[in-house]
């Protein structure tokens, strides 16, 4: 199989694509679309092709979907200073959909979308699964959530109009791994109640779901959420940068690393245990 990949010298990009050329070691090739080939050059000494050109340029999309199999769509354009809201419509929503209407007409079959938690707005009180709509009223449903998800929606009607074999991975808080996403994050994480908890996924994890979206078969035509099992309070971005955590409403948050960590007891029934051994359900 030949795999075309958008993104590909990025955050999540330059991470994923060696762990794509393990697995694809003797079976498949994989092809990048760079705009600077000399980023790639780490990767083309793995083994990738790179072809220099741009995302919002069609003959420079069609060249680089030519014999792909499958595309695997990691480019994005994210909030910053001095990056216009249309700048984030014309990648994020635009250019996506451009390339997998590209991709139907080039023959391929598979279209994987790195998309975003942020698409499901305020929440729902609940964990999301992948269900619903969007609910507003939250900072974070900016241009950026806005555009990822109406790509979402144009990706899907290709699936459902035209086969396309859609898979979108939504990538929750991505941290670790040099990556500036802690950092990046304070100013969020100081206006949340410090007991609300946040999905998050570290950059080393983020390679293998997205293989799995790759590579799995029959799971074309719906969105997962890639995300550990341990959502953190808004107290670790803090931890995670090095930052000295502010004054702030933090009652009744408390850390056990200290007790858990020396010789002695540990808990053997959190609370949620006890609530359900009392019968509460």
């Amino acid at each position: 199989m030949r795999i075309l990949v958008t993104g590909a010298t990025g955050r999540v990009g330059r991470r994923f694509v060696p762990r794509l050329l393990a697995r694809a070691a003797g079976s498949d090739t994989v092809r990048l679309l760079v705009r600077d080939p000399a980023r790639a050059e780490p990767l083309v000494r793995l083994g990738a092709e790179a072809m220099t050109g741009e995302l919002r340029e069609p003959a420079d999309v069609r060249r680089a979907l030519a014999g792909a199999e499958a595309v695997v769509n990691l480019a994005a354009s994210f909030p910053a200073p001095g990056v216009p809201d249309e700048e984030l419509w014309a990648v994020n929503h635009e250019a996506a959909l451009a390339l997998a209407r590209a991709a139907l007409d080039a023959g391929a079959s598979r279209f994987v979308q790195a998309g975003t938690g942020l698409v499901y707005g305020a929440g729902r009180g609940r964990p999301a699964a992948g269900d619903g709509g969007p609910v507003p009223g939250t900072p974070a449903w900016d241009a950026y959530a806005r555009s990822k998800r109406a790509a979402e929606e144009g990706l899907l009607a290709l699936h459902r109009a035209y086969g396309l074999d859609v898979r979108i991975g939504r990538l929750t808080y991505v941290h670790g791994e040099g990556g500036p996403h802690p950092a990046a994050a304070l100013h969020r994480a100081a206006g949340r109640p410090d007991r609300r908890r946040t999905a998050s996924i570290r950059h080393a994890d983020v390679p293998q779901g997205l293989l799995r979206l790759l590579y799995a078969p029959g799971i074309g035509g719906r969105a997962y959420d890639l995300a550990d099992h341990a959502p953190a309070t808004a107290v670790e971005p803090y931890r995670l940068s090095g930052a000295g955590i502010p004054a702030g409403p933090w009652d009744g948050v408390v850390s056990a690393v200290r007790v858990g960590g020396a010789p002695g007891p540990r808990p053997r029934y959190p609370w949620a245990r006890a609530v359900g051994d009392a019968g509460v359900r």
